[in-house]
C-alpha cells in the first residue's frame, strides 16, 4: 500500500510518502513540505497548498491520502487554517478517486510510539526508526506526515476488519 500523509497547515503543510504492508518493514518514498508566505491572500495560499499535494499526487500515485484530522485548540485562527488546508488535500485526493482516511494527532502518536502523548522529539525519532532513515525528517511537519501514512498502513487491516464485521452485523440484521 502507498499512502500519501499530509499534516495540514497554511504556512507548511507536512507531506510523505510511505509504502507497504502492516508487519513488514516500511519504505519512505519521499517528504517535504509545501510552504505558502504568511502574508499572503488565504486564497493564494489554498492554491499554493493544492498545487503542491497535486504535484505529489502527480509524482507518487499514493493507493490513500491520509490526513489529520482537525481538533479543536484555543486559536481558533490556527484551527481554521488547519482545517482549511485539510479540506484541500481532501479535495486534491476526491478529485482522483483516491480514498482518504482521517486520523487524529493522539491517534497518531499512539499508532508511531505507543502514547497518544508523545512529544514532537518522540514521533520524529519513532518515524526514524521504523523508516530505517538516518535522520529524523526536518521540520516537524514532514515527520508527522510520515507518521500519518504509518499510522494509516499500520492501522488499515484492523480498521477493515471491523468495517466487514459491522457490515455483516448489519446484513444479518435486516435478513432477521
Amino acid at each position: 500500500m502507498r499512502v500519501l500523509g499530509v499534516d495540514p497547515g497554511l504556512t507548511r503543510c507536512g507531506v510523505g510518502v510511505v509504502e507497504g504492508v502492516a508487519g513488514r518493514p516500511l519504505t519512505m518514498l519521499g517528504v517535504g513540505v509545501v510552504r505558502t508566505p504568511a502574508d499572503a491572500d488565504i486564497g493564494h495560499r489554498l492554491v499554493g497548498i493544492e498545487r503542491g499535494i497535486e504535484a505529489w499526487i502527480d509524482r507518487f500515485q499514493p493507493e490513500l491520502v491520509a490526513v489529520e484530522r482537525v481538533f479543536s485548540q484555543h486559536n481558533v485562527r490556527t484551527v481554521m487554517g488547519t482545517a482549511q488546508a485539510s479540506a484541500v488535500a481532501m479535495l486534491c485526493a476526491a478529485r482522483r478517486d483516491i480514498p482518504v482516511a482521517l486520523h487524529t494527532p493522539s491517534e497518531v502518536k499512539a499508532a508511531v510510539t505507543g502514547s497518544g502523548r508523545a512529544d514532537k522529539a518522540q514521533v520524529g525519532a519513532m518515524v526514524t526508526r521504523v523508516l530505517r532513515l538516518s535522520a529524523p525528517p526536518k521540520p516537524a511537519d514532514a515527520a508527522d506526515a510520515l507518521a500519518l501514512a504509518i499510522c494509516h498502513i499500520w492501522r488499515a487491516p484492523a480498521q477493515n476488519r471491523l468495517q466487514q464485521a459491522v457490515a455483516l452485523h448489519a446484513s444479518k440484521g435486516r435478513t432477521s
